[in-house]
């Protein structure tokens, strides 16, 4: 499905500048757009491969800041909202219109109507370059991704060594039948020692061929109410289906596991509340409920999802994006590099997500490590990832959990500010 492509020496415009001779693997690229630049750079992990100015929306329909990816691609298109205006070697970013796409206006300053235009050598060539998935930042100022390396991180785990029957005897077998015994190993721990011989390594597994996307981010009322009727069902209440939807059957079955513990519910008046949650849980034997999810998608679509613990949830976790370039299952390494976002959360947001201190995501220091390291993945859930990453995954780590763009056909969009 992706393409290697090399590109040739020195410009190809005025605006774009490719790195002589490079081959690039289209899954470990990524775009960064600067909104205060009005330019945009292509990186293959830190390296920058290709550059050229933009023009952003204008007033009154601003580009929204966030992360995203390139959901569609058509080299001939025509916008939907403004009167067929066409957008050759369109890149899609949303369903709701906003796009990477050629125009013959590139003035340098904000004057679209929110998509990004490019100038037309450097849509074309940048057409070329990219696949769906490819991840594309837009912020108000520069960034550049930087490599990083955290034990939160998923890396592919190193295959175990094999021991060879260095130690065994041969010893005939009762025959099945008229024919000769047949010889088979067996363990005889009063053999002479034998010399010792290397263990042999297991065969590497193939790495997966499609990469993931994955967001850590709080819990929602979504969350919550799967958990709980996830574990009503496990006690004997009938819950109904674990969809996050408070249906008939699972407010009767809160209600009957709230008659049976009169106490801890006097004077608990939300159908769903901490104190409940808590309550099943300890019903269930599962400990204290975790605070974060970590969810997973695989080719614009949902795949598994899991509890994590966020630590220190009155503070905020900020806005980091991850993108693992390369990976050696035999070595169990993988390169991650990682970018922060600015992403100030209102008043009504932070009484919402409980976060009393948005600080400490934004000054100055290790933002990404200390957010990693509040970070607890269970291991059944790690290992999991760990067989799945592929160059070309990514990982979003953000307070303000699934965006309104994230949908059918899509990867986690985050929208830092729009």
């Amino acid at each position: 499905m992706f393409s290697r492509l090399v590109f040739g020496l020195g410009l190809l415009s005025a605006t774009a500048l490719v790195h002589p001779a490079l081959a690039v693997d289209a899954r470990t690229l990524q775009i960064i757009v600067s909104k205060d630049k009005q330019s945009l750079a292509v990186y293959d992990g830190t390296e920058v491969v290709a550059t050229s100015k933009v023009s952003t929306g204008k007033d009154g329909h601003t580009t929204p800041s966030g992360i995203f990816s390139v959901l569609e691609k058509q080299k001939y298109h025509e916008s939907n909202l403004y009167s067929n205006a066409p957008m050759p070697f369109m890149q899609r970013l949303t369903w709701s219109g906003i796009a990477l796409h050629e125009s013959n206006s590139v003035p340098r300053y904000p004057a679209s109507h929110g998509c990004v235009r490019m100038p037309g050598a450097f849509a074309k060539m940048l057409y070329g370059m990219t696949d769906r998935g490819v991840p594309v930042i837009i912020s108000d100022g520069e960034l550049a991704p930087q490599p990083i390396d955290h034990p939160t991180l998923f890396h592919r785990q190193a295959p175990a060594a094999m021991p060879l029957l260095s130690d065994v005897e041969l010893r005939p077998s009762m025959p099945d039948g008229l024919g000769e015994p047949v010889q088979v190993a067996m363990n005889d721990t009063a053999a002479m020692p034998m010399p010792a011989v290397p263990p042999i390594a297991a065969p590497e597994p193939e790495p997966p061929s499609e990469p993931i996307s994955m967001l850590v981010t709080r819990r929602t009322l979504r969350e919550t109410v799967i958990d709980i009727q996830t574990l009503l069902n496990q006690l004997g209440f009938s819950a109904g289906n674990p969809d996050g939807l408070l249906g008939p059957s699972t407010v009767q079955a809160i209600k009957a596991f709230k008659t049976l513990r009169p106490t801890e519910f006097a004077a608990d008046r939300n159908l769903v509340s901490d104190t409940l949650l808590r309550e099943v849980y300890a019903a269930a034997g599962k400990g204290e409920p975790p605070n974060g999810v970590i969810m997973v998608r695989q080719a614009f679509k949902p795949l598994f999802e899991a509890p994590v613990t966020i630590a220190d949830p009155g503070l905020a976790l900020g806005t980091h994006f991850f993108t693992l370039h390369a990976v050696d299952a035999k070595a169990g390494t993988a390169d991650w590099f990682a970018i922060t976002l600015e992403n100030n959360l209102s008043r009504e947001t932070m009484k919402r997500l409980g976060i009393t201190n948005q600080e400490s995501s934004i000054i100055t220091g290790k933002p990404i490590a200390r957010s990693l390291s509040r970070i607890a993945i269970p291991d059944e859930t790690r290992r999991k990832i760990d067989a799945l990453i592929a160059p070309g995954s990514t990982l979003t780590i953000s307070d303000t959990g699934l965006g309104r763009e994230t949908g059918e056909g899509t990867d986690f969009i985050t929208i830092t500010r729009g």
